[in-house]
This record gives structure tokens, C-alpha cells and sequence, in this order.
């Protein structure tokens, strides 16, 4: 018998509280929506709850408004990978914005891949 393949399904999408990035905790949904109004600190993005993962990976891609790095360098992409520590597994891919927020302003494309395919996708717009 093969090893059954994780579901993967987004239980929630839109505006959250602060993120602890050091804390094992999902952040809380404020607002289910796409167009988030824009002002420094606001947390974004999605949660995918991933069944029968444990031991894969998924790979994320946050595609951003053009801005400067500390370098004065376009900032390309986000990108990274998630290890699926358990077989009933919380992701959560956001962002928080911050200063200057001019810069910031526009589509946000927020994307979660398994083994090279779209598992999860939103567009968020920050005005």
C-alpha cells in the first residue's frame, strides 16, 4: 500500500493579530478579506491546515510590490520552505507591514507549493 498523499485546505485567509515568529502559535483571524487596509504593523496572509504531511515539505513564495532592501537593491520575492512536523499540521504564510508603507502598497501574491504544485493561493491588495 502507497503512502497516502497530505490534504492540504485553507481554513482562513485575510487580516490576523501579531505573529510571534518564535512561537509555535497560528495568529488569530481579525477579518476574513483581500483588500486590507494598509498601516504599519498589520498582519496578512493565510492559514493551511495540512492532514497526512508529517515528515514533507512545503515550499512558499510571497511575490511583493516593488520595494528597496537595505541596500537600495529591488527586494525580490520571499521565499522558503516549511517542514510538516505532524500528521495534523497549522501553516500559516503572511506578512506584517512595515515602515515606510508607501512602498508597500499593491498586490500581494501569497503561494504554497507541494512537490511543485499550487496547494494554496491569494491575492491580497493592500490600499
Amino acid at each position: 500500500m502507497g503512502k497516502r498523499r497530505p490534504i492540504f485546505k485553507m481554513y482562513s485567509y485575510g487580516e490576523y493579530s501579531k505573529w510571534d515568529r518564535s512561537s509555535r502559535e497560528i495568529p488569530k483571524i481579525l477579518d476574513f478579506k483581500t483588500e486590507i487596509n494598509a498601516e504599519i504593523g498589520t498582519e496578512f496572509g493565510y492559514v493551511l491546515h495540512i492532514k497526512n504531511g508529517k515528515g514533507e515539505t512545503v515550499e512558499f513564495k510571497i511575490d511583493h510590490p516593488p520595494f528597496k532592501d537595505e541596500e537600495g537593491k529591488i527586494s525580490p520575492p520571499f521565499t522558503g520552505e516549511q517542514f510538516i512536523r505532524t500528521n495534523d499540521f497549522e501553516f500559516y504564510l503572511g506578512d506584517c507591514i512595515w515602515e515606510p508603507l508607501e512602498d508597500k502598497l499593491g498586490k500581494w501574491e501569497l503561494t504554497t507549493y507541494f512537490q511543485g504544485k499550487v496547494v494554496a493561493h491569494k491575492i491580497f491588495t493592500l490600499k
